[in-house]
């Protein structure tokens, strides 16, 4: 491939120096073969570090003599005892493409290379989600994303708690393509757009998440001996043994669970009328609003199967073509029949339901849906406030209303199975630690979820996983942006206690430590979906907090009002903001709500709340000496709409450090 580089002349390259190092890690086997190998994160088209020096590294037998070639200068060095080498190149100027050649034996060649700027995007679920999964909000942004110089690279999801792996088992850069970005996570590619239209300098992104992952599985052993409960969890989960006895129970619990559903659900017990037949009669089915939970119906809260039908009229111009069905989210699985043909299933709660209907399924005048939901614990049932629709032909029928149902088998809840992977340090260790010789410019994160249950764990864990990537990377305090935990759950008609509240709380202080920016997403959530599609707004807001901490541009407005100070006036509380975006306003113009207030009694009501230049005041006519104000406090503070000029919401606060005891009162 022709050298072409649309940012800087060709490099001025310096002599570097060849590096060799021994491993320290426990467990690694030197290779056997005298065929030089690379690890899975140097291949083709990988985008590497700019500006700063940079490490080639792989295995070679004993001995060898190794030379690393890119374009004319060359470099050589001789495996160590362990068949290790290494070589350091010098800092690069943003450009590109070029071939890479790694010499032995055999030869390597490591074509289409882009320098730039490289950043790991990790975190859970929210990391993880892909733009598949948000496509019915992005089907423009995705036809039109090609973009050779935004780059991804998936790590396989895998966890280890006795070994710090020195390689991954699979893996390959992959540029923007409308085929290829259906893969990539919407955070990281929304994020990595945004910042290539400001900067025009490839972007590479490592994708290392796992749905559901406590912060204590991304953090070394080491960082973990201060904390002694995950900690101790960690060395119990090094024991293999124990592992394979959870494993092996949890399976044959499961697989009993679901075998004796089977068994005993009507629905299928008489093969000659099974329920999935649309000439069984369900005049005797009951019937229920749809979405909605069968738990606010005469079967009440019940765990099991219950089987949802429909007749649906079918005009001629629909007849025969092919479909999309949307059924919003079911809790938790469901096989959903059309006609008696399957048209899809899912095993879990979370995925948005979006069947594909192939052509001639559909008929003109009555069509059966079924849909067969099975539910493990909890309230089952359709998810409110999603769309449930049938499209084909340009013409959309809408599902929601009257369905009929009718309860299949009833079974004692199904406790969840162990999730062995979210387990102390196992991520950091199969996931993170083959990644530390590469370069890099920073990180983001998306992740809390799963530690709500105990945010105030989350002050100290979190702090601590930071500083342990930056330790084990070797680059000093490279930027490290993170998004506040979005609004998620119903609301509540009185100001209450949050373990999210406290958790953002955890996450805001964390700002601490240096060379870190959070995006806050207080806003952007939605209350029956703890993964929001509007994934955009988070890339744009954690690209605007990299162009201050990573960019050293001072004059962005990069985040919303932050609060500063509150001095009581009589029965008023002012509070002070900082000066971000110059003006407080509301989001909309609509009146200011959020506040809550409190006295000495720690009793919080809604309060009225006004704006004065870069102050809010805040009182209450049922408060004459207010103590505490309280802003956005809650799982899901809907109504909050603080911000300032450029948009970006003020982050959730309160004045007070009040603890709730386990009866939700306050406690110092």
């Amino acid at each position: 491939m022709q050298e072409t580089d649309p940012y800087t002349p060709r490099f001025r390259w310096k002599k570097a120096r060849s590096i060799l190092f021994f491993s320290l890690s426990v467990g690694f086997l030197p290779l056997l073969t005298s065929q030089v190998r690379l690890p899975r994160l140097i291949g083709d088209g990988m985008v590497l570090q700019r500006d700063v020096a940079l490490n080639i590294w792989g295995w070679a037998s004993p001995g060898e003599e190794v030379s690393v070639q890119l374009l004319d200068s060359i470099y050589r060095v001789t495996a160590n005892e362990a068949g290790e080498w290494a070589v350091q190149l010098p800092p690069m100027q943003a450009g590109g493409p070029y071939d890479l050649y790694i010499r032995a034996t055999n030869t390597i060649k490591v074509a289409d290379i882009l320098i730039g700027d490289v950043w790991v995007c990790s975190g859970q679920s929210n990391m993880d989600l892909t733009m598949k999964r948000v496509s019915p909000l992005y089907g423009n942004d995705i036809a039109h994303c090609e973009n050779p110089f935004i780059r991804l690279f998936e790590v396989p999801q895998q966890y280890d708690f006795k070994n710090q792996r020195q390689d991954l088992p699979t893996g390959v850069w992959q540029s923007t393509n409308p085929t290829t970005i259906l893969g990539f996570s919407a955070v990281a590619y929304f994020y990595a757009q945004a910042l290539y239209s400001i900067n025009k300098i490839p972007i590479g992104l490592i994708k290392v998440s796992l749905g559901g992952s406590p912060v204590e599985a991304w953090m070394s052993e080491t960082a973990l001996q201060p904390f002694p409960d995950p900690y101790q969890e960690l060395q119990r989960f090094k024991d293999s043994a124990l592992i394979n006895q959870i494993e092996s129970q949890d399976k044959a619990r499961i697989t009993a669970w679901y075998r004796l559903l089977r068994q005993k659900d009507e629905g299928y017990k008489n093969p000659e009328k099974t329920w999935l037949n649309p000439a069984f009669s369900t005049d005797p089915w009951s019937e229920m609003v749809i979405p909605g939970y069968w738990a606010n119906t005469s079967l009440g809260n019940v765990n099991g199967v219950v089987w949802f039908r429909k007749n649906i009229a079918i005009p001629t111009t629909m007849a025969g073509q092919p479909a999309l069905l949307n059924l919003g989210c079911i809790v938790d699985a469901d096989s959903v029949f059309l006609n008696g043909a399957l048209v899809g299933t899912t095993s879990y709660q979370y995925p948005p339901r979006r069947y594909a209907i192939p052509a001639g399924v559909l008929k003109e005048g009555r069509n059966i849906l079924v849909v067969r939901v099975i539910n493990n614990t909890g309230k089952g049932g359709f998810v409110p406030d999603k769309p449930y629709q049938l499209i084909a032909a340009g013409q959309t029928i809408d599902l929601k209303g009257v369905w009929q149902y009718r309860l299949g088998a009833v079974m004692d809840p199904l406790a969840s199975q162990t999730f062995i992977r979210w387990k102390p340090a196992g991520l950091f260790n199969a996931m993170i630690y083959p990644l530390l010789k590469y370069r890099i410019k920073g990180a983001i994160w998306y992740q809390g979820e799963a530690n709500t249950s105990n945010p105030a764990a989350y002050r100290a864990l979190f702090p601590a996983m930071i500083v342990d990537w930056r330790t084990h990377w070797k680059q000093g305090d490279f930027p490290f942006l993170f998004v506040q935990l979005a609004n998620f759950m119903e609301t509540r008609d009185q100001p209450s206690e949050s373990d999210w509240a406290m958790l953002r709380e955890a996450q805001q202080g964390a700002l601490s430590v240096p060379q870190t920016g959070m995006a806050v997403a207080i806003d952007i959530g939605e209350w029956n979906d703890i993964h929001p599609l509007n994934k955009k707004e988070v890339g744009r807001r954690l690209a605007l907090a990299a162009q201050q901490v990573a960019y050293g541009n001072e004059k962005i407005v990069s985040a919303g009002p932050g609060f500063q100070s509150m001095q009581i006036v009589g029965s008023k509380a002012v509070l002070t903001f900082a000066d971000s975006g110059k003006r407080l306003q509301t989001k909309g113009g609509s009146p200011l709500k959020g506040f809550a207030i409190a006295g000495a009694d720690r009793r919080f009501v809604w309060a009225e709340a006004r704006i004065k230049k870069n102050k809010v005041i805040v009182s209450s006519p049922d408060i004459l000496h207010p103590v505490a104000v309280r802003y956005a406090w809650a799982d899901n503070p809907a109504d909050a709409n603080l911000c300032n000029k450029a948009g970006l919401p003020a982050a959730p606060f309160r004045t007070d450090a009040w603890m709730p005891d386990r009866r939700g009162k306050n406690d110092p």
